[in-house]
């Protein structure tokens, strides 16, 4: 899953964003509004968590802007403004969660799950699919009783695709979803080879991903 911070201060951007990363997420750091708009311009996003006091603008344009350019992606409001009026203006925005600072790192990971489950109608914390069930909390997937090994990249793709079962998902949003711009990776061979192991790995769970010639893949059953 890919995150985009929006945050000037920087120690707590370096605190948040290596959190974050510990647990799987890909995060990319915009430090003001131009650089928030340039980042939400080239790359798709699950969640966006936003701070309103930004050096060259109130937060709450970056909202505006995203929201009229038709970009459903959830946004988690990170503030030290903690008046009800102020909560009520940004929700009224489009945001989809306000959180006053300072706010628990684990209570941050707790809402951006819930936002990225919601974003795709899911409410149950533990998606199950045939014999295969994947805990979105605890960070890890099992086959009936059985954990799955799986490295950090597997565990980010099988996620991803999961949340999605049934939809095409491409390459290239594979690709965003689990690499951030530093990496240093053959795009094409990395996602295939990620998605090659998975394959492996679920063998037996009942669930298989397909190849969608010149699209991509999809998550589903034996029986679809």
């Amino acid at each position: 899953m890919r995150l985009l911070l929006v945050e000037d201060n920087h120690p707590l951007a370096d605190v948040i964003c290596r959190a974050l990363q510990q647990v799987g997420y890909v995060i990319d750091w915009a430090q003001n509004k131009r650089e928030a708009d340039t980042w939400l311009l080239g790359h798709s996003y699950d969640v966006v968590l936003l701070d309103l006091g930004l050096p060259d603008a109130d937060g709450a344009d970056v909202l505006r802007r995203l929201r009229a350019s038709g970009k459903h992606v959830p946004v988690l409001i990170l503030s030290a403004r903690d008046a009800v009026d102020e909560r009520v203006r940004l929700l009224d925005l489009g945001a989809d969660d306000y959180v006053v600072k300072p706010i628990a790192l684990n209570e941050l990971e707790a809402r951006i799950r819930s936002l990225i489950r919601r974003s795709h109608g899911i409410a149950d914390p533990e998606i199950s699919i045939s014999a295969l069930r994947l805990d979105t909390v605890g960070h890890r997937a099992l086959v009936g009783d059985r954990p799955l090994e799986l490295s950090s990249k597997e565990l980010a793709a099988l996620e991803y695709i999961t949340i999605r079962a049934r939809r095409i998902v491409t390459k290239e949003q594979l690709l965003q979803a689990l690499y951030g711009w530093q990496d240093d990776i053959n795009s094409v061979n990395a996602v295939e080879k990620v998605i090659s192991r998975l394959r492996t790995k679920l063998e037996g769970s009942g669930v298989i991903i397909r190849t969608v010639r010149g699209l991509g893949y999809s998550l589903g059953t034996d029986e679809d």
